[in-house]
């Protein structure tokens, strides 16, 4: 339900962008030039706006909302008990063991980012200088759901160890990070000890 509003309001803020940037705007342009066009703005200009600032309300609200909702303790993952049962490793062996047998590459990946408040924060450090403990926080929170994720994948394959695990990180938009972690899923030989 809450997509289809979110969608909805898309639309509207699409529709008002649009009607505002090639026919608000040019409007605008004539009136400048000729004052006798003077008045009250016409029913399509304020149709425009409001089509343009309500779907910007309607998509912020949906989106606050689902945040709300999907404020689950999966999506905040305890690393320390998710990760104690399988070995990774960034080498392509597990020490003291033996590979018997690779079952593929597995991965995790998710993009994640803060809210505004957090966001005018850094800027402000940034001015400032020093660590920008908002986006650390970000990206640590980032590759622990991406890691979660990559073991979650691994223990489905029946893996007893995850090798050559990696790291890749880029920005997506604005300071919103994308994150994936992969590496190979393999068998080990029986413990010699």
């Amino acid at each position: 339900m809450l997509k289809w509003i979110r969608s909805v309001g898309s639309l509207a803020f699409v529709l008002g962008f649009f009607g505002v940037v090639f026919v608000v705007i040019p409007w605008l342009v004539t009136v400048v030039d000729n004052p006798d066009v003077g008045g009250l703005l016409p029913w399509w200009v304020r149709g425009s706006v409001y089509l343009l600032l309500g779907g910007i309300a309607v998509v912020l609200i949906s989106v606050g909302i689902q945040q709300r909702l999907c404020t689950r303790k999966e999506e905040e993952p305890d690393l320390a008990a998710g990760l104690s049962g399988i070995p990774m490793e960034n080498t392509d062996h597990v020490p003291g063991r033996q590979v018997t047998e690779s079952l593929g590459l597995v991965k995790g990946h998710t993009i994640y980012a803060i809210w505004l408040g957090k966001d005018i924060s850094a800027l402000m450090r940034l001015l400032l200088g020093g660590e920008l403990t908002e986006y650390t926080e970000m990206m640590g929170k980032a590759r622990e759901l991406a890691l979660q994720r990559m073991l979650q994948q691994a223990t489905e394959l029946g893996a007893d160890a995850i090798v050559n695990v990696r790291f890749v990180t880029t920005s997506v938009i604005g300071t919103a990070a994308e994150l994936l972690a992969y590496g190979t899923a393999v068998k080990l030989a029986p413990s010699s000890t």
